[in-house]
């Protein structure tokens, strides 16, 4: 199975290039107004995706253009964007389209997700930054030393508690501010959140599993799968709240299977999916093209 995954090419102008993305109540003349905005002060779009959603009522886009009048700067460009945005009652975001976004990676025993994205950054096919994997296990510490990115053990006992877990997710919120992360990935790391910690990362926390969920719980599910007899396989990759696994989603993908697959060759298939699924939804956040929209997403692909 493979799945390409490319960084955006701004190999073609050495002008600023910016990523907008807003979201605000559906109305007409949102798109000329943006785009008017941008022809006055010398910007030239790239591309430009939007949706209005019938039943939110919300409408959402994402421009990606460059500044070619070299009179316009990055504050003055800001401050023009808020004045309209004041005036739409926007949800705005102006990103720098060459900055690239940084990483923390966290895992547990099961690495084939941390395999998966450090391949993929050490490739470029990820245009991030990784300052930092963190993981309440020691196996993956010389992985992490080849690609020369820190390594945090920050282990946890079995029944550990509420304190010593306390005292666990503040160094690991520690790790995110010292490293100015912008992205948390839970690339398999098996441990439950506590509420404060996903506030805390909300909206820039991304979690993988098993498409298999709530009807195979707990150990070894794609055996519990072979023992049902299903015929598909699949992954889930959505944002981390509160509430266990029903954070927004972000990507899915499936492979069917049949009778003749044992149980082993089910969590192969298994995790060759959420690698993929993983990877896409990493990209599509780095590229800025998710946009919340309540408990669901928009992803402009």
């Amino acid at each position: 199975m493979t799945d390409i995954v490319t960084p955006l090419d701004n190999s073609i102008s050495n002008s600023p290039e910016y990523i907008l993305t807003l979201s605000c109540l559906d109305q007409r003349g949102i798109v000329h107004r943006v785009s008017g905005l941008l022809t006055e002060h010398g910007c030239n779009i790239i591309d430009s995706a939007q949706f209005g959603d019938s039943h939110s009522k919300l409408f959402f886009m994402r421009v990606h253009f460059s500044v070619e009048d070299g009179g316009i700067t990055d504050a003055l460009l800001r401050d023009h964007f808020a004045a309209l945005a004041a005036s739409l009652q926007m949800n705005w975001q102006l990103h720098d389209a060459r900055k690239k976004p940084r990483l923390m990676l966290m895992v547990s025993k099961i690495g084939h997700c941390l395999n998966d994205l450090l391949f993929r950054y050490r490739s470029g096919l990820l245009p991030v930054e990784i300052p930092a994997i963190v993981s309440n296990h020691s196996d993956f510490y010389q992985l992490a030393a080849s690609y020369n990115i820190p390594f945090h053990h920050l282990p946890l006992a079995r029944g550990a508690s509420p304190d010593a877990r306390r005292t666990q997710e503040g160094k690991i919120l520690e790790i995110v501010e010292t490293n100015q992360v912008d992205l948390v990935v839970l690339a398999r790391y098996m441990q439950i959140l506590s509420p404060e910690m996903c506030l805390a990362l909300k909206g820039r926390a991304i979690n993988i599993h098993h498409s298999f969920l709530p009807s195979f719980k707990g150990a070894k599910p794609y055996y519990q799968a072979h023992d049902r007899g299903v015929k598909l396989i699949g992954a889930t990759a959505h944002f981390v709240t509160g509430e266990l696994d029903e954070g927004p989603i972000i990507e899915q993908g499936v492979e069917r299977v049949d009778h003749a697959m044992g149980p082993d060759t089910l969590t192969a298939i298994g995790r060759d999916v959420e690698c993929v699924v993983l990877a896409r939804a990493v990209k599509w956040f780095v590229e800025q093209r998710i946009l919340l929209n309540g408990h669901k997403t928009v992803v402009f692909k």
